[in-house]
């Protein structure tokens, strides 16, 4: 993967539409969707013209819409979409028994900032309306968790009431920045920092890296839900996790971070090339039903109080 994406000029149509189909046949080769796992497509208009287009997906049993799981995919704001991360999205269904709702936000390059952050707010606010935010667990690897995080702090949109945050190999530093010194430390085996700018840049070109929906105040936000970080000990993401967790402490959340030695970016979508992710997804899902428990309780102490 390193080097076909050193080679393949995500600027130029050809290589972007190739980059897209050798990336969703790696994950279809290593992490093909559950046998059985159903996708039902969603494709509505909220009251205020905002369409919302994304899928439910349900392991084999699973009917209940009372608790979800809202997902955003990763892949660089370009390449990827629910079709290709369902091995993460079946996976998470059949191991918490919950129904998994992940948005189809619009790409870049013809789609560029912020259109992606807009979608997922949709997606946020078209599933709240079938399910209440202290009953739905928030997921994203990659570029959605930059996409999640930057929900969650838009206090408008009331996302931080969500029962917990799960995020693989999350980016927060759209610079780069926190990754060229990881990658001066350790080299990524599957992309290099100069080729994943050039893919990012599809979607934030022309506007200030300073801008308040791209540097993320995590920090100085209000507090995020207990939230769960995975990521890779050989990934130059390792950095941007690290950076997160401690930013989530510092404004008064709960964050548990798990470094994987020597696994790759978002590894747990390729469980026939990593023998830990089964193991890593097995701890998202206790994380996640620990934490709709835990929801569930305080709604009823508030109740009673």
């Amino acid at each position: 993967m390193r080097q076909i994406s050193a080679v393949l000029p995500p600027e130029q149509a050809w290589g972007l539409w190739l980059s897209r189909r050798i990336l969703a046949g790696v994950m279809d080769a290593f992490g093909p969707p559950l046998a059985g796992a159903r996708a039902e497509r969603v494709d509505g208009v909220l009251p205020d013209g905002r369409r919302v287009v994304g899928e439910w997906v349900r392991a084999p049993g699973v009917h209940s819409t009372d608790n979800a799981i809202y997902f955003v995919h990763g892949s660089g704001y370009a390449l990827c979409s629910p079709r290709t991360h369902r091995r993460l999205t079946s996976w998470l269904s059949r191991l918490t028994g919950l129904p998994v709702f992940a948005v189809d936000y619009r790409l870049a390059p013809r789609h560029r900032f912020p259109t992606a952050a807009h979608d997922v707010r949709a997606g946020w606010d078209w599933l709240v309306g079938h399910v209440p935010p202290e009953r739905v667990v928030i997921a994203g690897d990659s570029a959605g968790g930059h996409l999640t995080v930057d929900l969650l702090l838009q206090s408008e949109a009331e996302a931080a009431k969500a029962a917990a945050l799960v995020l693989f190999s999350p980016l927060i530093d759209l610079t780069l920045g926190l990754a060229r010194v990881r990658e001066a430390l350790r080299r990524d085996p599957a992309i290099r920092v100069s080729d994943a700018a050039r893919l990012l840049a599809l979607y934030t070109r022309d506007v200030d890296p300073t801008h308040e929906r791209l540097a993320l105040d995590v920090a100085g936000g209000p507090a995020l839900p207990p939230t769960l970080i995975q990521a890779g000990g050989a990934e130059m993401l390792l950095s941007d996790a690290r950076r997160l967790a401690a930013d989530i402490h510092a404004g008064g959340g709960r964050c548990e971070l798990q470094v994987w030695p020597d696994q790759v970016h978002v590894f747990q979508a390729l469980p026939r090339l990593s023998p830990e992710a089964a193991k890593a997804m097995r701890h998202a899902a206790h994380f996640i039903t620990t934490s709709l428990r835990a929801s569930d309780f305080d709604a009823m102490a508030g109740k009673a109080d």
